[in-house]
């Protein structure tokens, strides 16, 4: 919400808003095709390798359809899981060989294909599972948290903590008021970086200046130019594939793009945040290619109804917020976590909501914990999202949810690319005092890829 001040709220911004205080919202799902719960789906998946498999996976209770990857050497263990799935190196031809045998995808690309994909498949009355970030970009989000009420889906972001125990215990500890209201926050990643607390390398490259100058050959079970999709044309690189593409800007967004919706998803979920009405940032050296190799994000979210403004700072590239001096010396402080500093104490949890504790631990003697107020997940996030295909409630991180929280996300990365602090109109999508950095919320696509 740009204001708590408003006494009438238009439609977008109460769904908006009802979504993030609930993380799990009664939506009409008009014109969904729901199975009966003793049926099973025909899942069709783009993305295979990687955490599609995953996804896949948990999902072969159904019936998997069809698999599609850009590289059949990538996908090639998922292949010969599913034997009797049909192979296919584009998700366009899938669709208009198989529309009428798929009844719901899988999507599990990189960043910069997300969108595209996913939105081809609503057009198409699919339901949608998406990894996070659910987009590239801004716009892209907007357009489809719009497109699934539109077209009546189930869909599910993969941000599995969602679905997690601890995730709804610390939301209803923080609503419960067990440490009062939280006017700070603090989230952080060790991301790019990844090892032990001794020894770090980076997990992906970031803070690269300049693309690789030597071309060697595409492999041959490779499709580039589809790998490249909506993404604008550069030569073939094992820098960018199969796994390196998360820190270059124009297939990825950066550890903050990678990490922030499992981190920061709990506090937007918990604190009711919606949109934030200014950020700001400062990082290691900034480069046009990639993004920095750590960073410093500032959110400013305004009052919302009887909630107090919040101050939430994001930690990536090893850096972290001061230590909690509730901590003995002998207390972990996890490599990716979260700190909610509320007036009457406070809590912390790692990635994911896993394992909420308050601060001092001697305060988790004897605590009482506030009765659930929140559905429970049964089984896993992708069998959340199948029982909402089904005729169920919505799954729990639904794209009425997951949109607006990517929105939020991603207005870090403008911050990071561009100087000062900057002012955002949320249902515009717009900041307000620097043109600049309207150019980062939303991308021109390649010839021949539209949304």
């Amino acid at each position: 919400m740009s204001s708590c001040s408003q006494s009438v709220l238009n439609r977008r911004q109460f769904i908006r808003q009802s979504a993030a205080t609930l993380g799990w919202a009664s939506l009409p799902l008009t014109g969904l095709r729901a199975a009966s719960p003793n049926n099973r789906l025909n899942i069709a998946a783009i993305g295979v390798g990687g955490m599609g498999a995953g996804n896949i996976q948990k999902c072969s209770g159904e019936n998997i359809v069809a698999l599609c990857d850009v590289d059949f050497k990538r996908g090639g263990d998922t292949f010969r899981k599913f034997p009797k799935a049909r192979r296919f190196r584009d998700f366009r031809v899938m669709f208009d060989k198989m529309e009428k045998e798929i009844d719901a995808v899988i999507i599990a690309t990189p960043d910069h294909t997300h969108a595209v994909a996913t939105m081809e498949a609503m057009r198409r009355g699919k339901h949608v599972y998406t990894q996070k970030p659910l987009t590239h970009s801004i716009w892209e989000a907007r357009q489809l948290t719009e497109a699934a009420r539109r077209h009546g889906v189930a869909t599910q972001m993969g941000n599995q903590g969602h679905s997690s125990e601890g995730a709804r215990q610390t939301v209803e500890w923080i609503q419960a008021g067990v440490i009062g209201e939280v006017r700070e926050v603090h989230c952080w990643s060790d991301r790019p970086l990844r090892g032990t607390r001794f020894e770090k390398r980076l997990y992906w490259p970031q803070g690269v200046a300049e693309r690789p100058r030597d071309k060697p050959p595409v492999p041959q079970t490779l499709d580039w130019d589809l790998w490249l999709g909506p993404a604008p044309y550069r030569d073939y690189h094992p820098e960018y594939v199969p796994f390196d593409w998360r820190g270059w800007w124009d297939f990825g967004t950066g550890a903050l793009g990678d990490m922030g919706c499992h981190i920061i998803d709990h506090p937007y979920w918990a604190l009711k945040l919606g949109d934030p009405e200014s950020v700001e940032a400062s990082s290691t050296h900034v480069h046009d290619e990639t993004a920095p190799l750590a960073s410093l994000v500032t959110y400013h979210f305004p009052a919302r109804d009887e909630l107090p403004p919040v101050r939430m700072i994001w930690y990536d590239g090893g850096i972290k917020p001061p230590r909690p001096e509730e901590l003995r010396s002998d207390e972990t402080w996890p490599v990716d976590g979260v700190l909610y500093v509320g007036d009457r104490g406070k809590i912390m949890h790692t990635s994911h909501g896993g394992k909420p504790t308050l601060l001092p631990l001697s305060r988790m003697k004897g605590f009482e914990r506030p009765d659930e107020s929140l559905p429970r997940v049964k089984g896993s996030h992708e069998q959340n999202w199948i029982d909402a295909c089904k005729g169920g409630a919505p799954a729990c991180s639904h794209f009425e949810y997951s949109g607006p929280l990517t929105e939020a996300v991603l207005l870090g990365n403008l911050a990071i690319r561009t100087e000062g602090q900057l002012l955002w109109d949320g249902p515009n999508m717009r900041v307000t005092n620097n043109e600049a950095a309207n150019q980062f919320v939303r991308r021109q696509y390649r010839a021949g890829w539209t949304l």
